[in-house]
């Protein structure tokens, strides 16, 4: 799982992943990504055992903030409508 935060939720945006052998890859993460959605990355995943490696499988959970402002709470009231 890759924790990804609300605005780059709704906007869209990157995301560093660490890989199981320790190297890291940047994802683009699209706008309006729900949580849960899941992104195969080919042959990024464990090694199989013959040499070759499997696929990753990323699933976005998104963190919604915490100690809004009142002026936050105010803008997302306006979006709601």
């Amino acid at each position: 799982n890759v924790t990804i935060d609300i605005y780059t939720a709704l906007l869209g945006g990157e995301v560093m992943v660490q890989l199981s052998d320790g190297s890291k890859i940047k994802l683009k993460v699209k706008p309006e990504t729900q949580p849960g959605t899941k992104v195969r990355l080919r042959g990024k995943g464990k090694n199989r055992g013959d040499g070759s490696l499997g696929d990753l499988i990323i699933t976005y959970q998104v963190k919604l903030p915490t100690h809004l402002s009142e002026r936050q709470k105010e803008l997302l009231r306006e979006m709601r409508t």
